[in-house]
C-alpha cells in the first residue's frame, strides 16, 4: 500500500466511526463528546495523513480548511493552520466540538459574562499539545480565544463540530464589553480532501 493510500485511509476511518457516531440514538452530550474525544484522540496521535494542501499557512491570517463535510450537516472536520503567533478573535461556535492538537501548540483562553454582563476571561489560559483533546459546547462553555503558541512556527489543530462549521451563523465578541457581531466564517479553500480515491473500501 502507498503512502497516500494509507494517509487516507486514516482520515477515512475517523469519519467513517464519527458517521457511524452521529447515527446512534440521541444519547447525552456528554456521552457524545466522550465518543468523538475517543475517535479524535486516535486521529491526531501520529502526524502523518496531513495532505500538504490542508496544512498551508497563510503570512497574515489562520487557516480553516474542510477535511469532511456530512452531507447532512451533521458534523464537519477541519484543519486550522496557524502561522506564527496569529490568534483568533474571541468568539462561539453554538455547537458542539472537539479540537485535537496535530503539531505545534495552541493556547486557549475561556470567556464568560460577570455580574455586569460584561465579557471577561474565564480561568487561566491553557495550553494544547500534539496529541491532546479539548471540547467546547454551549453547555460546557463555548466562548473563547484561540492563539497559535509559537512566535516562530506553524501550529495545526483538528477540528471536529456537530454541524457545518463554515455555514453556521455564530458571534464574535469584544471583551469587557456586552457587544458582539454575527459571522458566518466559511473556509479557506474551495477544496476538500477527495477520502475515497484510492480507498480499498
Amino acid at each position: 500500500m502507498d503512502t497516500t493510500t494509507m494517509q487516507k485511509d486514516t482520515l477515512l476511518r475517523a469519519v467513517k466511526n464519527l458517521t457511524l457516531l452521529v447515527q446512534e440514538p440521541a444519547r447525552p452530550e456528554s456521552v457524545l463528546l466522550e465518543r468523538a474525544r475517543q475517535i479524535m484522540s486516535e486521529l491526531v496521535q501520529v502526524d502523518d495523513w496531513l495532505d500538504d494542501e490542508f496544512a498551508r499557512p497563510h503570512p497574515e491570517y489562520y487557516q480553516q480548511y474542510l477535511l469532511y463535510g456530512d452531507p447532512l450537516d451533521r458534523f464537519s472536520l477541519v484543519s486550522f493552520v496557524w502561522g506564527p503567533g496569529q490568534t483568533t478573535p474571541v468568539h462561539d461556535h453554538t455547537v458542539w466540538g472537539v479540537i485535537g492538537m496535530l503539531r505545534g501548540a495552541e493556547t486557549e483562553q475561556h470567556f464568560a459574562l460577570n455580574d455586569q454582563n460584561r465579557l471577561v476571561a474565564s480561568g487561566e489560559p491553557t495550553i494544547l499539545q500534539p496529541g491532546q483533546i479539548a471540547c467546547v459546547s454551549p453547555s460546557i462553555g463555548d466562548t473563547h480565544q484561540v492563539s497559535n503558541a509559537f512566535q516562530d512556527k506553524t501550529s495545526i489543530s483538528i477540528h471536529l463540530y456537530g454541524g457545518n462549521i463554515g455555514r453556521i451563523s455564530r458571534h464574535v465578541f469584544y471583551p469587557g464589553t456586552a457587544r458582539n457581531k454575527t459571522f458566518i466564517s466559511g473556509y479557506s479553500s474551495h477544496l476538500s480532501s477527495n477520502l475515497w480515491a484510492g480507498s480499498r473500501t
